[in-house]
């Protein structure tokens, strides 16, 4: 399964007080849970002791990676090279939606026209060769990203007008529009010495070790094989509020398997420490034996509140099979996810509904006057149907069927010009509907055989092909697919990240987050509008009349969620006895916990 997530971080901010500048933190809209001179976040262990190891299988089914720069278009990046060696300008809190706090920036201030947003580095921020961080670092790094770095950075970076060197350790972003999310996105640059490829563009830097802030460094790495981090002796931000307790081992190494079964059955031999487990059938099937019974193997679900956000298959419109939006909404009608959850998922899982699943920001019923507001003006441009109820995916319980729905589907497919004759679905020119499903994640393979079975039962001829990550990286990027699997981001403060997945500019954009090719004016606009919210009111009905308009296109049939992270570790990890509202599991494994003393 392909997951698409944007490379900043999802940080909000408060309205400007007209405050002296020194201000530790931003909030979209409420007053930020930690008030200046704050210690450290509550879900952490302020008194974690450093040390030991962490092992760990690599992440997102990349089973190799050929460079060390993760904001760079071309090639795999190593697992864990983002998170534990880049740092922002500022981070957020786990425990608020919308709400950042300083990291390499000591404080910040919002221009009272709200038109700039002005950073001024801590003066103890250091790279990891020594060098002191620099305006003039945080300036290459944005100027690199916009345009070197892979596509989406324009896409995310489109409101800002220029980054300005104000004096050694102060920097200050202009934006173009009136954009209230442009605080937070300018917050979230990843920034790096100028001396990182200082020879050698951007772009093309590979194996050469970033020199960057992160509280890690390369030891070694043997590439299709492992790569091991450092904790960095001199790391810069021990006692930064936002950074006390947190990554707390002497070292990370991550082991590369070649798919699940190897992976999961060296996890079980030892090999590595900790794996958060996807598939259902495995959870319920797998994790068990002699090791969880005496508790070696902890088998643990942790309980989050994180949006679910959208997962499913996607359809590329750029496919002339595809365009139809009868069509679309007659290959939802085959995905029989009830019986699914009940053979495949030990009913461990809930229908996605939304593309802002799990959340305030979801549509439901018929449109709300906020709704209305926004859909109104643009009714002719619209389909009928987005001002009734707002679709619910199909079902198959009683007194609804399988097989109702494949009538239903059948019909829609006739209406659009296709007809079962001659043992396939044909258009007038006799031509079969043919596609075919890409995945990177072997264990999809027998959920997807199941939606093949059905798809072929209305006469539709259906390839499945599962490929290497790197494979079908490279396809997504040029958007060189039929359909197939992705998992967008969770988030419960959607903002300019929408513009790259859904915006009509992005959908030309090689390795842009518009998998789907969408590009509609209408949905442009309702972006904009999401974007400009002046208050969470107007955030959700921007977000409900957004996600209403998406859900009456079909354009991706919805998958399924879980409420929890099923995490299964070997016991010798201490743990913060506060969990955080918002997060996910892999991250917070690295960040917050830390080795037991032995026994």
């Amino acid at each position: 399964m392909r997951t698409l997530l944007t490379s900043l971080l999802l940080l909000l901010f408060v309205p400007y007080s007209g405050s002296a500048f020194g201000a530790h933190a931003f909030s979209l809209y409420d007053t930020p849970r930690y008030p200046a001179g704050f210690k450290n976040f509550d879900y952490v262990n302020p008194d974690a002791p450093r040390g030991g190891e962490l092992y760990l299988a690599n992440p997102d089914r990349r089973t190799s990676f050929d460079k060390f720069n993760p904001f760079s278009l071309k090639g795999v990046a190593a697992a864990g090279v983002s998170n534990l060696m880049f740092e922002t300008l500022a981070t957020g809190s786990s425990d608020e939606v919308a709400t950042m706090y300083g990291l390499l920036a000591e404080d910040m201030e919002l221009a009272p026209d709200r038109m700039a947003m002005t950073f001024r580095l801590n003066p103890k921020a250091k790279f990891n060769n020594g060098d002191p961080v620099t305006a003039a670092d945080v300036k290459h790094s944005y100027d690199m990203l916009v345009q070197k770095g892979a596509p989406q950075f324009k896409s995310i970076f489109a409101d800002v007008k220029e980054c300005v060197v104000v004096d050694d350790r102060t920097v200050r972003f202009d934006f173009k529009a009136l954009n209230r999310e442009l605080p937070l996105i300018v917050g979230g640059v990843p920034v790096f010495s100028r001396k990182w490829g200082a020879n050698t563009s951007f772009d093309n830097i590979q194996l050469e070790p970033p020199i960057a802030t992160g509280p890690y460094l390369i030891e070694r790495y043997d590439v299709g094989r492992s790569i091991v981090y450092k904790r960095n002796p001199n790391y810069w931000g021990n006692d930064v509020p936002s950074r006390k307790g947190m990554y707390n081992f002497e070292r990370i190494i991550y082991r590369f398997y070649k798919d699940d079964v190897a992976r999961l059955e060296a996890f079980k031999a030892g090999e590595f420490d900790v794996v958060v487990e996807y598939s259902a059938k495995n959870w319920a099937r797998s994790y068990i034996g002699p090791k969880f019974t005496s508790g070696e193997i902890v088998k643990r679900e942790l309980k989050h509140s994180n949006a679910a956000g959208m997962q499913g298959f996607v359809m590329n419109l750029r496919r002339s099979q595809f365009q139809d939006i009868r069509v679309r909404k007659a290959l939802g009608l085959a995905l029989d996810y009830e019986w699914m959850n009940r053979q495949l998922f030990y009913n461990q899982y809930k229908r996605i509904y939304s593309f802002f699943n799990n959340s305030d920001l979801a549509a439901t019923g018929t449109p709300s006057e906020e709704e209305l507001k926004l859909l109104d003006p643009m009714r002719a441009q619209l389909d009928p149907a987005v001002f009734g109820p707002v679709p619910v995916p199909p079902s198959t319980d009683p007194p609804s069927s399988l097989r109702a729905n494949l009538l239903q589907a059948r019909a829609l497919f006739k209406e659009a010009g296709w007809e079962y004759r001659d043992g396939a679905l044909r258009n007038a020119r006799g031509e079969p509907f043919t596609f075919e499903i890409l995945d990177d994640q072997s264990a999809l393979s027998r959920i997807i055989s199941v939606y093949v079975r059905n798809l072929q039962k209305l006469g539709i001829q259906v390839n499945q092909r599962t490929a290497d990550y790197a494979l079908v990286q490279k396809r997504m990027e040029e958007f060189d697919f039929d359909m197939t699997s992705i998992r967008f981001p969770d988030t419960t403060s959607p903002g300019n990240e929408l513009f790259d997945m859904f915006s009509s500019k992005a959908a030309d954009e090689k390795g842009s987050n518009n998998a789907w090719g969408l590009k509609d004016p209408v949905v442009d606009k309702l972006v904009a509008n999401l974007v400009a919210a002046e208050s969470r009111k107007e955030l959700e009905g921007a977000a409900k009349a957004l996600d209403r308009v998406l859900l009456n296109k079909y354009i991706v049939v919805p998958h399924w969620f879980s409420s929890t992270h099923r995490v299964a570790y070997r016991d010798r990890f201490g743990i913060p006895e506060k969990m955080p509202l918002y997060y996910a599991a892999d991250p917070y494994v690295i960040s917050t916990w830390w080795q037991k003393k032995p026994r």
